[in-house]
């Protein structure tokens, strides 16, 4: 079978299965208080280009977004997010069963719209029963989104600075960001989402490592109160932390992460030429790894005896939209077995 339903189908880069073997009979302090810990919170800073903040290491990315989110908001409120968003669709009532509400809005091709966020906080604001009502405490986006889709620069600077106004922060899931960093034309870089996000995160277990997210807080006081105890809380803590600060601090030297992530890009556009070529159309148009495929209902049956991939969503009575997502560890042999079937 030719596997593309998601880009964490394999375990880990050779360089970080290396690392862990080099270092395994090592005595290391517990919690993220070892050396390599340290290491990977300074050249994570120093590539965000925001070296007076913090960084977490967390085990996976449904605990990062509870976390953090339950981190930020008070018990009276909510996270606002796009209807689509992974909190509200795919994270199985996580925030919900941390007692705060997901407020959605429409999306546009996965990503929230400022104009619309600023609507939606203007109104609770000027309702007079708003106190009877769960206040919207924080804003959250995914780069990528669901779709694959990508906010330019301008478009994180709009909803900064509504967020700003209102005084609530702005957190970016970056479950998948190394390949947005990594997808051709795009304008935003960790400089620039340190620049205009209260807090985000790199994710590990998509783009490499065996396992592993790293929460970013530009600035030192935008983390939550007690927040190494409000991770332990939601099971998101190792005491071995290390094995999470050996994976980023190797995926962060000599620019693994962006080399891989590079690598998952290409072998993207390789399908998506090749799909091109052979008359297929795409539901939305996806810069990154993932690639939304219309397929007639009888081809999809008949191409999953021999592929594997997402099931998305349904186009018409006659079509389906499909996902095929590459990954670090695609192989290019691969892709051109998927397109000789297609």
């Amino acid at each position: 079978m030719l596997a593309f339903e998601c880009d964490y189908l394999e375990g880990a880069h050779e360089k970080i299965l290396n690392r862990l073997i080099e270092t395994n009979m090592e005595k290391l302090p517990g919690y993220g208080a070892d050396p390599y810990c340290a290491s990977a919170r300074e050249k994570i800073l120093d590539a965000c280009q925001c070296p007076e903040g913090e960084v977490f290491f967390l085990v996976g990315g449904t605990q990062t977004n509870a976390t953090v989110i339950d981190g930020l908001l008070s018990s009276y409120e909510g996270v606002v997010s796009a209807e689509t968003g992974h909190v509200n669709c795919h994270e199985s009532g996580a925030i919900e069963a941390s007692g705060h509400k997901v407020i959605t809005l429409p999306h546009h091709e996965g990503k929230l719209d400022a104009g619309e966020l600023e609507a939606l906080l203007k109104t609770f604001w000027g309702d007079e029963t708003h106190e009877h009502m769960v206040f919207p405490g924080m804003v959250y986006i995914s780069h990528p989104t669901e779709y694959g889709t990508l906010y330019t620069k301008n478009e994180l600077k709009g909803l900064h600075q509504v967020c700003k106004a209102y005084g609530i922060p702005l957190y970016m899931d970056g479950a998948r960001l190394g390949y947005g960093l990594a997808a051709h034309g795009t304008d935003v870089t960790l400089p620039v989402i340190a620049e205009y996000c209260d807090a985000f995160y790199i994710g590990g277990t998509k783009v490499g490592a065996l396992c592993g997210e790293a929460v970013v807080f530009p600035k030192k006081e935008q983390v939550p109160k007690h927040f190494f105890t409000i991770i332990k809380q939601h099971g998101a803590l190792l005491a071995k932390r290390r094995l999470l600060g050996i994976q980023f601090d190797t995926l962060f030297t000599d620019g693994l992460y962006m080399e891989v992530s590079r690598h998952a890009i290409q072998m993207a556009e390789v399908l998506k030429q090749g799909l091109k070529e052979k008359g297929y159309g795409f539901h939305i148009g996806s810069p990154t790894n993932q690639q939304f495929v219309i397929l007639e209902n009888k081809k999809l049956e008949e191409l999953r005896k021999e592929v594997s991939f997402s099931i998305w969503e349904k186009k018409d009575a006659d079509h389906t939209v499909v996902r095929f997502a590459t990954s670090w560890a695609t192989k290019e042999e691969d892709i051109r077995k998927l397109l000789a079937l297609m």
